[in-house]
């Protein structure tokens, strides 16, 4: 099988599945508009002045790059240009580092009027804004200043990689020697849900040209760090864990819980735009089977990566459906019309909880239906 990238066909499973197309459509559109502009208690996305907008973390009070980026994501997926703007002309204006150690990053964590809680960054956002920003390029064109999309990216990638080189101060996002997205720069472990090779694979097409081989072997390393760090028998990852795929043994980060759940997506959408590699086929099949069997009916729990049940309730169990059902994409087994098709029939989430899980819902939509494209 050939990924997307090369025949520019995306499966729509919906409708593989038995489902309308206008009823694909609709679910579609009614979760940009739930999220984007739906009352006050289910959206969060605000719009702030005559030309910002942000995407609040609804359970922390914040805006986070973890999310402003995705916002991006789904503005661009969706032509939402000026939606785009907004966020993004937010994210340059109060999340954007001038100075210090960190300068040319953005900070993770900010209040809603922009007042920064952090001055410390998140790779997760930086690899999503690149991103957004090279799909907007192609599919927008390039405009002035900031709206200068592939520049942007292309700065936001070159600092991502050479920060710290030739005396200049600061920590590169990804570990020189072994091409390797760190959890924060100044640290020496990783995030296994920051690993994006099928993101690399075209940061090896986009990015400034001296640093496109360096892409090109972050996909590679990616994708073996994977299998390192998802475990051999659930597939379960840990939300943090060493470069050599130990699991991180502190803070309870050992366990398969929030960060950990954008894993199952990440190899959905690798295998659907490149099919680089049947491992993510098996393993998606596993992280099912673990799902589908062996803790059906309590599928809402935390969990060790052997599977082990913790009496501990999930903080985002909508999530962990939508990014199962996402998985399908990867997926040969036997489960992956029962896990869209309980995807489907889940409700976005309300209630305080309901950012993350809600932008995994929508993005596990967009894979779903064929819409998560490509934009060359």
């Amino acid at each position: 099988m050939k990924g997307a990238f090369y025949t520019g066909e995306y499966r729509n499973l919906f409708k593989e599945f038995g489902y309308g197309e206008k009823e694909i459509e609709q679910k579609l559109e009614n979760a940009y508009k739930t999220i984007f502009y739906g009352p006050e208690d289910e959206k969060f996305y605000h719009e702030l002045g005559d030309d910002m907008g942000y995407f609040e973390d609804t359970g922390n009070f914040d805006a986070r790059t973890e999310g402003m980026s995705y916002a991006m994501m789904m503005c661009v997926q969706k032509d939402w240009k000026k939606e785009f703007d907004r966020v993004w002309k937010f994210s340059k204006t109060y999340m954007w580092m001038e100075d210090g150690k960190n300068s040319g990053y953005f900070a993770w964590s900010v209040q809603p009027d922009g007042t920064k809680n952090s001055y410390g960054p998140a790779p997760d956002g930086e690899e999503y804004y690149a991103m957004a920003l090279f799909f907007a390029s192609n599919r927008w064109g390039d405009g002035e200043g900031i709206y200068n999309y592939s520049k942007e990216a292309r700065a936001i990638l070159h600092e991502c990689v050479h920060k710290g080189e030739n005396g200049t101060q600061g920590d590169p996002m990804w570990e020189p020697s072994n091409k390797l997205i760190k959890f924060i720069p100044n640290c020496d472990f990783s995030d296994p849900s920051y690993h994006l090779p099928h993101f690399y694979e075209l940061f090896a097409l986009w990015a400034n040209e001296e640093d496109r081989e360096f892409w090109k072997e972050a996909a590679t390393a990616s994708r073996e760090y994977l299998k390192k760090s998802c475990h051999p028998v659930t597939g379960l990852a840990p939300e943090y864990a060493h470069y050599d795929g130990r699991p991180y043994m502190k803070d309870n980060r050992e366990r398969y819980f929030s960060d950990a759940y954008r894993v199952p997506a990440n190899l959905g959408l690798d295998y659907e735009w490149f099919a680089a590699d049947e491992w993510e086929s098996e393993c998606a099949d596993k992280i099912q089977i673990f799902f589908c069997e062996t803790v059906k009916g309590r599928n809402d729990m935390v969990y060790e990566l052997d599977g082990t049940i913790l009496e501990e309730k999930a903080l985002h169990p909508v999530a962990i459906i939508a990014t199962n059902a996402e998985a399908s994409l990867a997926s040969q087994g036997k489960y992956q019309k029962e896990c869209v098709d309980l995807f489907w029939n889940t409700p976005l989430r309300k209630g305080d909880r309901r950012y993350y899980d809600n932008c995994l819902y929508l993005f596990a939509l967009l894979a779903l239906s064929g819409n998560y494209r490509i934009w060359k």
